[in-house]
């Protein structure tokens, strides 16, 4: 058997390394357009300031160590131009001209290509750069050490976006974030998200969203952006997303589909037989919805080579579909999320709750403690696990990764508390914040709370509810949601006499835990409350503005 596979990175090695290791009599032939195959391209922006000091170490593997270990015919710098697939062959073209090879089955994996917005005067520009390969790294740093640039912008405040403006910060640069959308990370939701935005700001990164870029003048020294304003960058790293790169398979009658992606089955294959796809190109099932989804991530890409490798060699693999993990540092706080967001879930037509909760990374009372911020989107009456999103110096990833678990697993709201793990002071807590994610869910499930959001505490107001704070005094003196009654959560039982029972309350503390308790209380005396989710730190970080002081 012959197997040709087009792309040497992540789905395509991982695809040409399994098909060995099943194949030992098989002829596997990895053609990459680029210099390098097997390189690490997440680990790109943190050359760039030099906390990954020695560029050798993002080429994980040489065409030559893969001949050796695996015996892999790899070729780089050689394209594919051409597939001919009634003749089951592709012309492939290289700097010494154009040949033919036959295959028995070819797989597709040429991942993503960035996004380059149609902005004018870009083709001007002489200092704006994507970053997607070691070349493009390559570009870059050239660039920082011939022209010794002050000040970096980087359009696109994404995952990659974020590595990309902090490495350049770190590495000196004044930078400025441009970001079309409402707030930074838009894979998160606005209240999350904020918390980096607040991050990249105390790290004197400028932070511009709602805004595009909408010109590049004086080769590329002068952004002009939708709103009138100009940015003065002596760098400019465009990051706003990425395509699949499937013009060849449409140009040899493989069908696409959502944004160009290439349609595939379960199996992997095309709908021409033996050419099978995987990788950034492909669409894949939202594992959550069912529907169609375009997710560019190293996880998926990797298990899918393996698994179309595995079918090609008569294993009974299937594609289950992606739920979309992903996770950034951005200075000294961590951001990640699993499934659907809040307003993914809600567009996708799906019954709707979330709450939020603020924990510790690990034993408080042991030193270096931290906030574990987190949200569960879920549906309410079926405790269905919709998709979950973290925010905090440490932990971060241990939390999103059991969630990401879960949802994959089909655990509900109400297996959350089940949930057993290790503990000791200086590595968690003996609830977790997974625990206790799922012991909030619950609450609001059966009926125990009742929640309100942090966008919606301006209309309850106007209705006439009335804010309860049960926080110190201390703490209300340094800000507050909005104008109402302050009853410390140790006094509440004493002083029930100064509240009315025909006043509807909404009930405030700093995390949400004492707003709870007290909403418990008012209850079962006969009031009628409601508790503010995420409480006064999470309204303050996302609405800085509307907080009474």
């Amino acid at each position: 058997m012959k197997i040709v596979i087009v792309g040497g990175v992540a789905g395509g090695m991982s695809a040409a390394t399994r098909l060995r290791r099943l194949n030992e009599e098989a002829e596997i032939i990895v053609v990459e357009k680029g210099p390098f195959v097997s390189f690490a391209n997440c680990g790109l922006p943190y050359y760039v300031s030099g906390e990954i000091s020695e560029r050798g170490d993002l080429l994980v593997q040489t065409p030559a160590s893969l001949k050796a270990r695996f015996a892999l015919d790899v070729r780089p710098e050689s394209e594919v131009v051409t597939i001919d697939s009634e003749g089951m062959k592709v012309e492939i073209k290289t700097a010494e001209g154009s040949y033919w090879e036959s295959y028995d089955e070819l797989i597709f994996s040429p991942g993503a290509r960035p996004v380059i917005p149609p902005i004018a005067g870009l083709a001007e520009a002489e200092n704006v750069f994507s970053l997607r390969n070691v070349p493009d790294l390559d570009q870059i740093m050239t660039q920082l050490e011939a022209k010794q640039p002050k000040t970096a912008t980087v359009i696109g405040a994404g995952f990659i976006g974020l590595e990309m403006a902090e490495n350049l910060k770190e590495a000196g640069l004044s930078v400025t974030i441009v970001e079309k959308a409402p707030h930074v990370l838009p894979p998160l939701d606005q209240e999350m998200a904020a918390f980096v935005e607040n991050e990249l700001k105390a790290n004197d990164v400028r932070v511009l969203t709602g805004v595009g870029a909408v010109g590049f003048k004086q080769a590329g020294q002068v952004i002009e952006l939708d709103n009138g304003e100009t940015v003065s960058s002596d760098l400019t790293i465009l990051s706003v997303g990425v395509t699949p790169e499937s013009t060849l398979a449409k140009e040899a009658g493989v069908e696409l589909g959502l944004r160009g992606g290439i349609l595939v089955d379960e199996h992997y294959q095309t709908n021409i037989p033996h050419i099978y796809a995987v990788g950034d190109a492909i669409v894949v099932k939202q594992q959550i919805t069912g529907e169609d989804a375009l997710i560019s991530l190293a996880s998926p890409a990797n298990r899918q080579g393996r698994q179309v490798a595995d079918v090609i060699s008569g294993l009974p693999r299937k594609n289950k579909g992606s739920i979309g993990t992903a996770i950034v540092r951005v200075f000294g706080q961590t951001a990640a999320s699993t499934g659907l967001t809040e307003r993914q879930a809600q567009l996708a037509g799906l019954d709707v709750a979330v709450v939020h909760t603020k924990g510790k990374d690990h034993a408080g009372y042991y030193p270096g403690s931290t906030a574990v911020v987190l949200k569960l989107v879920f549906n309410p009456k079926t405790g269905t696990i919709y998709g979950a999103q973290g925010v905090g110096p440490k932990g971060i990833d241990k939390r999103i990764d059991i969630l990401a678990t879960a949802i994959k697993g089909g655990l509900t709201v109400e297996d959350l508390p089940e949930l057993e793990f290790t503990y000791a002071p200086p590595f968690g807590v003996a609830k977790d914040p997974v625990n206790m994610l799922g012991y909030v869910a619950l609450n609001v499930m059966e009926g125990q709370s009742n929640m309100i959001q942090w966008h919606e505490v301006d209309n309850y107001l106007k209705d006439g509810w009335q804010l309860l704070d049960v926080r110190s005094g201390a703490e209300v003196v340094n800000g507050k949601v909005a104008e109402g009654i302050n009853i410390p959560l140790p006094e509440l039982r004493q002083r029930l006499s100064e509240l009315d029972k025909q006043q509807q309350y909404i009930v405030s503390c700093e995390s949400g835990l004492r707003s709870y308790i007290a909403e418990r209380l008012l209850k079962q005396n006969g009031f009628n409350v409601m508790n503010l989710d995420g409480a006064y730190s999470l309204y303050a970080t996302v609405l800085p503005d509307r907080v009474c002081r």
